[in-house]
């Protein structure tokens, strides 16, 4: 069954009919371990979103109620394979649900996504970044068509994919100046997809790679990986992965065996529970992230993580603000479907609506969404801890 957390709901006195009525949609994050502020971060911005607009689409005719679903279960402290695929049962069962912001992990919405797929239910992510999930000849053998079965893309997100991501965070070891590197993924198509990117352009950079492995994420200790990295003494050691996937206790091992070479990770360890968990060995260690930190923002992003502050008393964590985007997006394609006389509760219009999006004017400036279901947002940015706390460095680019 699935886990429900608890949000400020706004229902409507009318019903499901035209001229106005309720329209529901549903968040599917992983709210348990060390991942939960971090999603707790992005349902504060999704209400953020709603309440900016009084819950209401469509000339005020239209009433949004909104749930906050966990996909993850206390057994496994992360996501959870059987507990995503009750989720989607559950919400293509409920009718009334018309769209679903997530997943958080590119993992999780590899199964979510066909489930979904067959009732052209639109699913809009503010965190996968797997490449495969979208984008022909980016993945494995069949991707990204087995996951459409019924033909539509159901399936878009509102952060830059890993192939853009992989390719920077090579270019930017390269310009720290490591001339080798040892490559770890976390054993995921997230981390694998990620670090096999970051591999073949940190050879075509003429980098030396000296191992390419995958960690058991469950596992608490990496002694014998760590052990290993310090006898070859790379200069770099890169890991696609996640903090709840041994990130950082990876880490921890890593500088305990005695490593002080770059670190340099992916966006699933900008998070503040990768510093908490890691320490002082999280000190130094670099990582990619697609947009700006939430303290650099500027404009229309700035003031948005100033309202955030206020609102909740609290920093935003990193992906809290493409929460508030997926929201922003999912409230214009309402706006866009009522235009065109349709119902906001007919989910192929919504799903079209979605996938119509064209310079899109969100906070974080406009951007329009392809027929893979990608944004064509593509800034990417690099901080570095120090002193505990994350700090910009540098925008990363292609060239």
């Amino acid at each position: 069954m699935s886990v429900l957390v608890c949000v400020g709901l706004v229902l409507a006195a009318c019903g499901n009919t035209a001229p106005g009525g309720t329209v529901k949609i549903v968040s599917d994050l992983p709210m348990v371990g060390s991942a939960l502020k971090q999603t707790q971060s992005i349902v504060n911005a999704v209400q953020q979103a709603l309440t900016k607009r009084d819950y209401k689409v469509c000339d005020g005719k239209w009433t949004v109620q909104y749930e906050a679903h966990n996909d993850g279960s206390e057994e496994l402290n992360n996501w959870d394979e059987r507990v995503v695929r009750e989720n989607a049962a559950l919400y293509v069962a409920d009718t009334s649900i018309v769209a679903v912001i997530g997943t958080y992990n590119s993992d999780a919405a590899k199964i979510m996504i066909p489930i979904l797929n067959q009732a052209d239910l639109v699913m809009i992510s503010p965190a996968n970044t797997y490449s495969g999930l979208t984008k022909p000849n980016k993945g494995a053998e069949g991707e990204p068509d087995i996951y459409y079965p019924n033909g539509r893309r159901n399936y878009t997100r509102v952060v830059p994919a890993d192939d853009l991501q992989g390719l920077v965070a090579a270019q930017w070891g390269q310009n720290l100046g490591a001339k080798s590197v040892f490559i770890l993924n976390n054993g995921e198509i997230y981390g694998t997809g990620l670090t096999n990117v970051f591999e073949q352009t940190a050879v075509s950079l003429g980098l030396q790679v000296l191992g390419h492995e995958g960690i058991d994420p469950a596992a608490t200790q990496f002694m014998a990986v760590a052990q290993k990295i310090v006898s070859l003494n790379p200069d770099l050691v890169y890991y696609g992965g996640t903090t709840q996937t041994g990130g950082a206790l990876l880490v921890k091992d890593i500088r305990g065996a005695g490593y002080t070479g770059f670190i340099v990770t992916s966006d699933g360890m900008y998070e503040q529970a990768f510093i908490d968990i890691a320490g002082e060995a999280a000190e130094g260690v670099y990582v990619t992230f697609g947009g700006l930190p939430p303290a650099h923002l500027s404009g229309a992003a700035k003031e948005w993580a100033e309202a955030y502050r206020t609102m909740y008393g609290a920093e935003p964590e990193a992906y809290a603000l493409y929460g508030y985007v997926s929201a922003e997006l999912l409230l214009d394609a309402f706006d866009r479907v009522c235009e065109a006389g349709q119902l906001p509760t007919d989910r192929l219009a919504v799903r079209n609506a979605v996938f119509g999006a064209q310079d899109f004017d969100s906070i974080i400036g406009k951007f329009s969404i392809d027929a893979n279901g990608d944004t064509t947002n593509s800034t990417m940015s690099g901080s570095q801890v120090k002193n505990g706390e994350f700090i910009f460095i540098t925008l990363l680019g292609s060239g």
